[in-house]
């Protein structure tokens, strides 16, 4: 993951500009799943955005977009800086470089849920840190931004770590009975919550109304469309897309990535298969097209 802090007087509008979030909202230290939009509407990359205070935020994109989202944001930053748009002040960008991102995640059989073991390190109480929240948590002699949530449907924490704590930190949170677990595990339990991943269930030719997420689309910003690719999607939200991400439970053999989903009727092919596993949860196999 790629880790970014955004600052100035006219930072939220300059956000609200790259996403169709409302950022203006949302309280401080609270954190919200939105998307950068291209010209057309299509999805850069989807992104949690989290407000510190009214001219700073914390961005977290993924590593795999990570040349495209730089060369997005330093373009549209220039533009912003250089309009009157910025007359309040500039916008300032800051890739936090070789910053470590951990997520300590749910519950396994004989295994203490997220929280349990977490608050074990730390005199914060984490009944205070509910879902979509954030705060700077001492953790055994460490100071770091954690934030409740993440990618796998289950309670659980992201901590952002400095670069020359990021080790340490791995070593503590990693003890027994904490599991590491690969990306495997991440696919399965983020399916089975109905999460998209991108390069798979988005990419630049699906706005968010076509993915499914049309509620992270703030109601105020469908009716001022002041957002870039707002013509697109607000089209998408008024006539309805031409095609919509949905989940399907899969009789048979498990559906994969690319898949030809046909009508039973007369064959047509009806869409294509994102994502798709044998779900350990439900014992059936799952997929998104």
């Amino acid at each position: 993951m790629v880790q970014h802090n955004f600052r100035g007087p006219s930072v939220t509008a300059f956000l609200e500009w790259l996403t169709p979030s409302s950022l203006s909202s949302i309280a401080h230290y609270s954190s919200t799943l939105s998307v950068f939009l291209n010209e057309t509407g299509g999805i850069i990359d989807d992104t949690i955005i989290t407000k510190h205070a009214d001219d700073a935020f914390y961005v977290v994109t993924n590593a795999g977009r990570r040349e495209r989202d730089l060369a997005w944001i330093k373009q549209k930053l220039e533009e912003w800086n250089a309009s009157d748009n910025s007359k309040v002040g500039k916008v300032e960008h800051e890739v936090l470089e070789d910053w470590g991102l951990l997520a300590l995640q749910g519950a396994a059989l004989f295994c203490p849920e997220a929280a349990q073991y977490l608050q074990g390190l730390t005199s914060f109480d984490l009944r205070e840190l509910t879902f979509g929240k954030c705060a700077f948590v001492p953790i055994e002699g460490f100071n770091l931004h954690v934030a409740r949530g993440g990618y796998t449907g289950e309670d659980g924490f992201e901590i952002s770590i400095p670069p020359a704590q990021t080790l340490d930190v791995a070593h503590l949170l990693s003890k027994p009975p904490v599991q590491l677990t690969g990306l495997g595990a991440r696919d399965s339990l983020r399916l089975e919550a109905g999460m998209c991943l991108y390069g798979q269930d988005l990419d630049e030719d699906t706005t968010p109304v076509e993915a499914g997420l049309t509620w992270l689309i703030g109601k105020n910003r469908r009716e001022t469309g002041e957002f870039i690719g707002a013509e697109k999607v607000r089209q998408h939200l008024k006539d309805g897309p031409p095609r919509r991400r949905v989940g399907l439970i899969v009789e048979g053999a498990p559906a994969r990535q690319g898949a030809k989903i046909v009508a039973p009727t007369n064959q047509e092919v009806i869409g294509t298969v994102t994502s798709g596993i044998p779900s350990p949860t439900l014992g059936k196999n799952i997929a998104m097209p």
